[in-house]
């Protein structure tokens, strides 16, 4: 009896068959969208500073760029007009409203924090569902446009909105170094002509920067180094798209010394 006791209640043998878990479905790759929409969304991360291979020092900005997802595609014949809708970043699904949460659910997409449309010439070949990377999208010595929302400075005087000079502080003005001064209203009219450059609101409108250079493509992290100053704050949400200026790309100029090269094609050639 105690040798059935023992048996029953001894520990499972380490060679014995133990249950496996059943492995994890294997998520689907996005499929890439058409690398001739050549716009990207993101977000600036900030600025610093390397040196280029011709060990040049050059300031440039950080743009997280991507990965974004086509939520929507505009066809003429349904919209109207051609258009590529973006979406990036992750959203909370529960903190969205039932509309636009019934949207994504209706496509079968994660929810995505930020969209913008961008309008194509020809809406063929996109499907919802794409992925938009910077990998074959942009590379170094592109010329890029890149568009932002500028910083809020509150409500700012025409000294630091438009630079003016300002007043003097000496012969009997008080307290009029940063005042406007006169507003040339005429006579006649009677109002302040529209216009007018006056204390307001400053910053926090939408600003271009046109034919900015991709210095450096990190397609591993998303990254796009672009030389020069970006607007926004870090953080802030880019647009980085194709500069609609005639020159695309760097062009490297080579220069020549003339007199080197005369003197070569006046020296005689060697006998065989």
């Amino acid at each position: 009896m105690s040798d059935l006791n023992e048996s029953s209640n001894a520990a499972p043998q380490s060679d014995a068959v133990q249950p496996q878990e059943a492995a994890a479905p294997a998520q689907p790759q996005a499929k890439p969208a058409p690398a001739g929409l050549r716009v990207i969304f993101g977000e600036k991360v900030g600025m610093t500073q390397f040196f280029d291979q011709k060990g040049h020092l050059r300031p440039v900005t950080v743009i997280k760029a991507g990965p974004c997802t086509v939520v929507n595609v505009r066809t003429p014949e349904r919209d109207g007009y051609s258009a590529v809708c973006l979406g990036y970043g992750a959203a909370n699904a529960k903190k969205l409203g039932k509309p636009l949460a019934g949207q994504f659910a209706k496509l079968g997409l994660q929810p995505v924090r930020k969209m913008r449309e961008y309008r194509v010439s020809d809406s063929k070949g996109y499907e919802t569902g794409q992925q938009v990377t910077v990998e074959g999208r942009f590379t170094v010595g592109d010329y890029v446009d890149v568009q932002g929302v500028t910083k809020g400075h509150g409500f700012s005087g025409v000294m630091k909105r438009y630079q003016f000079r300002g007043l003097p502080g000496s012969h009997g003005a008080s307290d009029k170094e940063r005042s406007p001064g006169s507003i040339a209203s005429q006579r006649s009219l009677g109002r302040v002509i529209p216009g007018q450059r006056m204390a307001g609101h400053y910053g926090q409108a939408t600003l271009t920067i046109a034919k900015m250079e991709v210095v450096k493509v990190d397609t591993a992290n998303h990254l796009l180094y672009i030389n020069g100053a970006v607007p926004g704050t870090n953080g802030s949400y880019v647009t980085v798209l194709e500069t609609t200026k005639r020159r695309k790309h760097r062009v490297e100029h080579v220069v020549v010394d003339k007199k080197k090269k005369a003197a070569a094609a006046k020296k005689p050639a060697a006998k065989k």
